[in-house]
């Protein structure tokens, strides 16, 4: 057996403990009893930035604003990733407009973009919206 992995919940940022093998099984917060593995994207704010990028399982922010055009073209894309990457990565969306300060502190020059957070650090950054099978690609090159 192997130990559990610690994930943060995306509703109350509590860390939670988490048997690998019951990933799939629908885990519950043990804080707020919220769903702690989503398959779709959580939206993710200044607040919770420290605490969501802490954890076992990797972390794919899309950072997006609302006046964007290729973000808006880009969401679906990245929904449809979020279902087929549950148990694997999280998923979050950051508003580039609402959280301006957190923009800036991740050095956010141009959107969409997306960065992988894997044990509080950021690995990899890729901007520009792409098709599914892009992004898994990217994905799969870094090691998810």
């Amino acid at each position: 057996m192997t130990d559990p992995l610690l994930i943060p919940c995306p509703a109350c940022n509590g860390l939670n403990r988490i048997p690998a093998e019951r990933l799939s099984d629908h885990p519950k917060c043990g804080r707020c009893k919220s769903e702690v593995l989503l398959n779709k994207p959580f939206e993710l704010r200044q607040g919770d930035y420290a605490s969501q990028i802490k954890g076992d399982l990797p972390l794919l922010v899309d950072v997006w604003a609302d006046w964007c055009g290729p973000c808006k073209s880009f969401a679906p894309v990245f929904e449809q990733a979020a279902a087929q990457l549950a148990g694997k990565c999280r998923l979050a969306k950051l508003d580039s407009e609402a959280n301006q300060q957190l923009s800036a502190q991740l050095g956010i020059r141009s959107i969409p973009s997306l960065i992988l957070f894997r044990n509080g650090r950021e690995v990899a950054r890729q901007s520009g919206a792409f098709p599914l099978p892009q992004l898994m690609a990217w994905l799969r090159s870094q090691g998810i």
